[in-house]
């Protein structure tokens, strides 16, 4: 018997036995994709280690810190980027192939599910339908930005921030138009 083959026998058919089991007790039923979902870690770990590789080679420098106002526009624009991918109508296309459309959800938000359970597409629903999955791919992204082209980084960030802010005085607007601010009636058998 060649060696891959033992190998294949004391250790493959054991580990995927155990993969199963922990599978089968963990999604009760449920049609969870979580080899899917391995493959996505996996994906994501080689691309930091090629985003790390990268900025290895290139001889850049790591900054020894990164200062408070350019950490809070990298965390305000991660946050509007992977909100914008996951829940903006405009970038529909992009989920399209993995969710179906529900209905609107929030101010210029849609709601979608995902179209088909367990597998790939599942995973990639799942991802691209959660910005605070998203926020780690885009964080991560930002960051490696930050490293490798700080002042394009900066002005993309800039860009997302920018859209969070004026999101929120679109909300305040709102508020105020819809009488947030109007005295209220007090209420009978309350003292003012």
């Amino acid at each position: 018997m060649a060696i891959a083959d033992q190998v294949q026998q004391r250790v493959g058919t054991p580990l995927r036995r155990w993969a199963r089991t922990q599978k089968r007790e963990y999604t009760q039923g449920e049609a969870r994709p979580l080899g899917a979902d391995l493959g996505a870690m996996g994906v994501y770990v080689g691309l930091v280690a090629g985003g790390a590789a990268a900025v290895r080679a290139s001889g850049r420098e790591l900054p020894e810190r990164i200062p408070l106002g350019d950490a809070a526009l990298l965390t305000i624009a991660t946050f509007r980027l992977a909100r914008r991918i996951a829940k903006d109508p405009v970038t529909a296309p992009v989920r399209a192939p993995f969710v179906k459309f529900e209905g609107p959800s929030g101010h210029a938000e849609v709601a979608e599910e995902v179209r088909e359970h367990g597998g790939v597409k599942h995973a990639v629903g799942e991802l691209l339908t959660c910005p605070f999955c998203l926020a780690q791919w885009v964080g991560t992204a930002f960051v490696f930005g930050y490293v490798s082209a700080p002042r394009a980084t900066r002005l993309a960030a800039l860009t997302m921030t920018t859209v969070a802010g004026s999101d929120v005085l679109q909300f305040v607007y709102d508020a105020i138009q819809n009488g947030a601010l109007a005295p209220t009636e007090p209420e009978a058998g309350v003292e003012t």
